[in-house]
Order: structure tokens, then C-alpha cells, then sequence
């Protein structure tokens, strides 16, 4: 992300380099051709930046122009948490090309409140990962998160990528109406859970990466009786565990997008191919990156 201020007050963004997903061709029997895109994934990602600069700027009570450019060379709706970290980022370029450099706790405030305006409904987590970096236990409260850094080892992790198929609205809407029609079931769902988040803290302080893997593997089959996953989805999962990967799960609100598995180093290239294989798109990464950095040209 760069920011650059101009002289009168508006705002140009440009976005040169974001990652369309695909395309989709439907020939129908009576030889009509339907063209679909993924563009509009690309156009709903900037009415986060949009939102975040009216954020910032009434935060900090000011509106000037800037040149705004975001790059990424991540997916756009993969459920990995894109909309957050650009909502960081804008908000970041954007106060500090006002002249105004906001703390780490204002960031992440601000990215949740984008989130929240843009999608009716929001988790503090990718905001505050995008904000704070490293591996973090975010416990929230009603409208404050709870955030605590936690010592884990950095592992290799691979994610699997296969077009959504639905949204984050469309998912958590199913969501609420199988907890509508049975909410002792989903609810005990949901609460094993939670138990299971607070037992994965333990297992990564303590470095048991093993314990972590078969914790993912139990996360997956919970989100997948809550009907988020998809045949896609599981395909990867079951192709990484028989791979060789520790564990393996969703990531995101599900309806397609991207798995997360859990590896050693030494079995990485074999957990990629047995990606591709099944149809995903494979990458690397690491657990605990850096947050928001700034960086300065020239």
C-alpha cells in the first residue's frame, strides 16, 4: 500500500496487481454464452479502502486527497483475510500521509469498525493478526477484543486454494438458520469450539505441533457439520492429512476458498502436489509473520 497527498481532495485509487481468481464460461443448448467474473470480488475489496478512509479521516478529523496504490499478490475473496489487511494498510498510508502516525490499538480499532460497516458482521481476528502480526489469541467481548501475543514456533503451513462458490453472508446467514432450527445442537457445536481454540493455545505455547494438527482435524470436522465446508474443500484436507501434514481445516467462512495444513518441512512439497493434484492451487507460508510495517521510499 502507498499513499501519497495531494493538493485538492480527491482520492484516486489504484489497484494494478490484484489477483482475479478466474473466469467462467457457460455455453447454454440453445448456443447462448454466459461470460462471469470474479471482478466484482475485486470492486467490493475497494469499498473496504473506500470505508477505511472515511474511517480514518473522521478519526482523525480531517478529509484530504491522496493517490492511494494497492498491491497484493494474494487471491481476492479466499476467505484469507485480504479486505483485512488492506483495511489495515489503507489506513495506515493513509493517516501517515495526513501526518499522523496512529497507534497499533487505533489500527486494528478502525480495521474492525471497516469490516463491520462494509459486512453488517465481523470477527476483531484478521484485523487484529493484519495489525499486530505474530500469532495471537483473540478472545472478543461485545465491542472490545481481548488480545494476547502468544510464544508459538514458527512452522511452514500450506494453503490450498479453490474457487468460493458462495459469500460470507450467504454462509453465516446458513449459519444462523440451522442454529434457528436446532440451537442446543449447533450451539454445543459452537462451544466445542471455543473449547477447542483455548486447548490449541496450550498446544502451540508448548511447541506440541502434533497435538495442534489433530486439533485442526477435529475444527474441520465441527465446521463441516455446520455445513461451511464443501466437497472441494474436503478433498484438500483428507489430500494434505494423507500427505503427511499434521492437520489440516478450512480457513475462513468457508463456501469454498482456501484450507490451511499444518506441515514439516519435510513433507511441504509432497502436501503442494497432493494439492494440485485434487484440483487446488497450493502456496507457501509461514505461521507468525510481521503485522503493519512501514516502509519508507527514496
Amino acid at each position: 500500500m502507498e499513499a501519497n497527498p495531494r493538493r485538492d481532495r480527491t482520492i484516486r485509487i489504484f489497484a494494478p496487481d490484484l489477483k482475479i481468481p478466474g473466469i467462467k464460461l457457460t455455453i447454454k443448448p440453445n448456443g447462448k454464452v454466459v461470460f462471469e467474473t470474479d471482478y466484482n470480488r475485486a470492486i467490493a475489496l475497494l469499498s473496504y479502502v473506500k470505508k477505511a478512509i472515511e474511517l480514518t479521516a473522521g478519526h482523525i478529523g480531517e478529509l484530504k486527497g491522496v493517490d492511494l496504490t494497492v498491491t497484493s499478490t494474494m487471491p481476492v475473496g479466499a476467505g484469507l483475510g485480504t479486505s483485512a489487511a488492506v483495511s489495515v494498510a489503507t489506513i495506515t498510508a493513509y493517516s501517515l500521509a495526513l501526518g499522523h502516525q496512529l497507534e497499533q490499538r487505533e489500527i486494528a480499532k478502525l480495521g474492525w469498525r471497516t469490516e463491520l460497516e462494509v459486512q453488517g458482521s465481523a470477527s476483531p481476528m484478521d484485523t487484529s493478526i493484519s495489525t499486530y502480526g505474530g500469532v495471537i489469541y483473540i478472545r472478543r467481548s461485545g465491542d472490545h477484543a481481548y488480545i494476547r501475543e502468544l510464544k508459538a514456533p514458527i512452522l511452514p503451513v500450506v494453503v490450498g486454494y479453490v474457487p468460493r462458490e458462495t459469500t460470507t453472508g450467504v454462509m453465516v446467514a446458513r449459519v444462523k438458520r440451522l442454529y434457528g432450527r436446532y440451537p442446543e445442537l449447533v450451539g454445543g457445536i459452537i462451544r466445542s469450539i471455543g473449547l477447542l481454540t483455548e486447548t490449541a493455545v496450550g498446544a502451540l505455547e508448548r511447541g506440541d505441533i502434533e497435538s495442534v494438527g489433530i486439533l485442526m482435524n477435529l475444527n474441520h470436522g465441527l465446521l463441516d457439520a455446520l455445513g461451511v465446508s464443501t466437497r472441494l474443500l474436503n478433498t484438500m484436507v483428507y489430500a494434505a492429512r494423507e500427505a503427511g501434514a499434521y492437520g489440516a481445516k478450512l480457513t475462513g467462512a468457508g463456501g469454498g476458498g482456501c484450507i490451511v495444513a499444518l506441515v514439516s518441512p519435510e513433507v511441504s512439497e509432497r502436501v503442494k502436489t497432493a494439492i494440485s493434484v485434487v484440483g487446488g492451487r497450493a502456496m507457501d507460508v509461514k505461521m507468525g509473520g510481521a503485522g503493519v510495517i512501514v516502509e519508507k521510499r527514496g
